[in-house]
């Protein structure tokens, strides 16, 4: 299917690994403008070179309030405008909620929601302007059911809520904002992978009780449903979370 995405400037976060590594790809293929965003510059010149096509690359923490703004300014400056903004980059801390120190929740809604929240309104504001653009933030099933750590679980459910909010404020200005919730996703760098290495008979035995499909998910798979999303393929999706999970959610809807 032709996603009719070419020339399209894409900015996606945490871009250099992972599930932000296979969007990057998908949107290349489809003939985009992609620009991917991480902290480490060796992984962004790594992801560079394997991804090619006409990728660049921006160092920025998001976490910061100061390098979101630049990193903004930046990307507008390079490519002249943004049509697709992913909100990828995110990652778990703590432990229990009465075990977990303040700061551990601070920092984890200032990663996983703040930094998603900040960048969209700059992006609302330049997309407003040519009366289109897309916007799809990474969640994960465990912001719309209980599961996972508790600082990941907060910021993921507020950065549901944030979507759909944003989604009907924006809308009539041709802009649509969306999630994907993705369940457990292999990759090289997360954190199923290590825990395969150490406990391989654990983990199968997690997959039989958890996962009706058998096994887990891939980067590919949540990235192909990212694409979709910021098409006109999707045109009259906004506010929607989607679950990409292998049927590993609870949920009934």
């Amino acid at each position: 299917m032709d996603l009719q995405l070419q020339g399209k400037n894409v900015l996606i976060t945490g871009g250099s690994m992972g599930i932000g590594k296979a969007i990057a790809k998908v949107f290349v293929s489809e003939g985009a403008n992609v620009s991917i965003v991480a902290r480490r510059m060796e992984a962004l010149e790594t992801a560079r070179e394997e991804i090619g096509g006409s990728l660049s690359i921006f160092q920025a923490d998001i976490s910061q309030v100061d390098e979101r703004e630049k990193l903004i300014q930046s990307f507008v400056k390079e490519r002249g405008t943004i049509d697709v903004l992913v909100n990828n980059a995110g990652g778990s801390n703590g432990g229990k909620a009465t075990e977990t120190e303040m700061d551990l929740f601070y920092s984890a809604m200032e990663l996983n929601y703040f930094s998603a929240v900040h960048l969209s309104k700059l992006a609302v504001e330049h997309m407003k302007k040519n009366h289109a653009g897309s916007i799809i933030n990474i969640t994960s099933i465990f912001g719309r059911e209980s599961g996972g750590k508790v600082t990941y679980n907060n910021a993921k459910s507020a950065l549901i809520s944030f979507t759909k909010s944003l989604a009907d404020e924006v809308i009539s200005d041709g802009v649509r904002v969306n999630s994907v919730a993705p369940g457990s996703i292999l990759h090289e760098s997360g954190n199923w992978k290590k825990r395969l290495e150490e406990n391989p008979e654990g983990i199968k035995q997690f997959i039989k009780n958890e996962i009706p499909a058998g096994r887990f998910g891939t980067p590919e798979e949540i990235a192909n449903v990212v694409a979709f999303l910021a098409s006109d393929k999707a045109s009259w999706m906004a506010g929607t979370s989607i679950n990409v999970d292998g049927g590993q959610s609870r949920m009934n809807f």
